[in-house]
């Protein structure tokens, strides 16, 4: 499956984004997504996961409550939609794609990762 993410930019402190992930190859369906940030200098970080269906999704504790991640799979797309941003997270945000059921939170459980799109927090 490829990925291609979109959506990333420059937003003020308290703003929204949304990010979305198209996919194409296989089917969609068939992949656990999950959405990763990388700040400059930093490794590589879990963000959110839904399951196949949509039907369950894991965020890590710092965005719960403010993120949400959703997916519809008669678009082959994954959205994460960001609200109450702070700068703390800016970062290249990166779709991936998974195999199984399992609602990954590291980096090697994911296959496949789109190109990141660049999300900018200013104060």
């Amino acid at each position: 499956v490829q990925l291609q993410a979109s959506g990333g930019g420059l937003v003020q402190a308290g703003g929204s984004l949304r990010v979305s992930c198209a996919a194409s190859g296989r089917t969609f369906s068939s992949y656990v997504m999950g959405w990763f940030r990388q700040a400059p200098g930093q490794e590589r970080e879990f963000v959110a996961a839904i399951s196949r269906s949509g039907g369950s999704t894991y965020y890590v504790d710092n965005v719960k409550g403010r993120f949400t991640i959703s997916r519809d799979n008669a678009k082959n797309t994954v959205y994460l939609q960001m609200n109450s941003l702070q700068p703390e997270d800016t970062a290249v945000y990166y779709c991936a794609a998974a195999f199984g059921d399992g609602l990954g939170t590291v980096v090697g459980a994911y296959a496949y990762w789109g190109q990141g799109t660049l999300v900018t927090v200013s104060s």
